[in-house]
């Protein structure tokens, strides 16, 4: 099978990725071989690919195909599976296995499992045109989507309705969106769902006019004067929510929430000092459960929400990455082997 591989971390502009070609893996207890029709790119991809986690331990493994927002069709499963028939079309998100042990697991937290395996992180992922699946974690894509339609719901669409929900949004209140990309202009959609106003902030005019196009009330240029200038216009908000990976946004945006709101954030930030008489609370989300992601494409296959995506070849994957670095990627770039 054609593969993209990382080697070795290293910036994009280095050539870290090669376009190879690798055996097809096979399959064991409990999984599915997938031939894969669509894998999103995500910006946490050019996280891992760069080095930027590597004092993380991501890349768990080296060299490993990079790729966690995945639609194919079953092309082999092991004896044991019963669930899924050679053919079926089905995806693949960012989790691919967790304990089923621990108090996360056994409350419906998996994503938050302390001995997760993450798709493409830990085990190779979706930047290729094969990829073995845990048959536990695989789910069906419903007939109304296209491949890659559905494949940004697997990581943009389960990461921000996780987010959503812990925003604690309802008609009537008010939520900032701090970085509209590939999960921003998801957030997007979901809080419209829930009724909320949403202000969409963003230096990038194309994702501002995203934003509006995807019903945002409210849209605030970043880039333009300084921090205390842009944050009157937001006003105090119910919710935040933050996507943009800069622990000065971060920051910034439990600033513009109001006293006793909700910052919820959803990259790797610091956070700094937070002000202990306003009572605000600081909120961690991760991806999301499985029965979440069940939710989310339900919601899509009832045209309730929509990724806004561009296709590529896979061969261009570096050339997409680096695309998705400058910015110059609206919404959500997909792969097609």
């Amino acid at each position: 099978m054609k593969a993209v591989l990382l080697h070795e971390p290293k910036p994009i502009e280095q050539n870290p990725l090669d376009v190879v070609d690798l055996p097809t893996p096979n399959v064991e207890k409990g999984q599915l071989l997938l031939k894969i029709t669509a894998c999103g790119v995500c910006r946490s991809n050019l996280h891992m690919i760069e080095g930027d986690w590597v004092e993380f331990g991501i890349p768990a493994k080296s060299p490993i195909i990079p790729g966690h927002e995945i639609v194919g069709r079953v092309a082999r499963l092991a004896n044991d599976v019963a669930d899924f028939r050679e053919g079926d079309r089905v995806g693949v998100q960012a989790l691919w296995s967790s304990c089923g042990k621990c108090e996360f697991c056994l409350t419906g937290r998996e994503n938050i499992c302390q001995s997760r395996h993450m798709t493409g992180e830990d085990v190779d992922g979706g930047y290729a045109e094969y990829i073995v699946a845990n048959a536990d974690y695989v789910y069906h894509v419903p007939d109304s989507l296209k491949d890659s339609e559905a494949a940004p719901l697997f990581c943009p669409g389960i990461t921000a309705y996780g987010a959503v929900k812990k925003a604690q949004l309802s008609p009537g209140k008010k939520v900032a969106v701090f970085g509209i990309g590939g999960v921003g202009h998801m957030v997007v959609q979901f809080a419209r769902l829930y009724g909320a106003d949403v202000v969409a902030v963003s230096r990038n005019i194309q994702h501002l006019k995203l934003a509006e196009e995807l019903g945002a009330g409210q849209v605030v240029d970043s880039s333009k004067g300084a921090s205390p200038q842009w944050l009157k216009e937001i006003g105090p908000v119910d919710s935040s929510i933050v996507f943009a990976p800069s622990s000065t946004v971060a920051q910034l945006a439990v600033k513009a929430t109001k006293a006793g709101g909700i910052t919820v954030i959803g990259v790797w930030a610091g956070m700094g000092e937070l002000s202990l008489v306003e009572e605000r609370k600081v909120v961690n989300s991760l991806i999301g459960s499985r029965y979440d992601m069940k939710q989310v494409l339900s919601l899509a296959s009832a045209g309730k929400i929509r990724p806004v995506y561009e296709e590529f070849k896979l061969e261009r994957a570096s050339e997409v990455l680096d695309m998705l670095k400058k910015g110059d990627i609206p919404a959500r770039a997909v792969l097609v082997p």
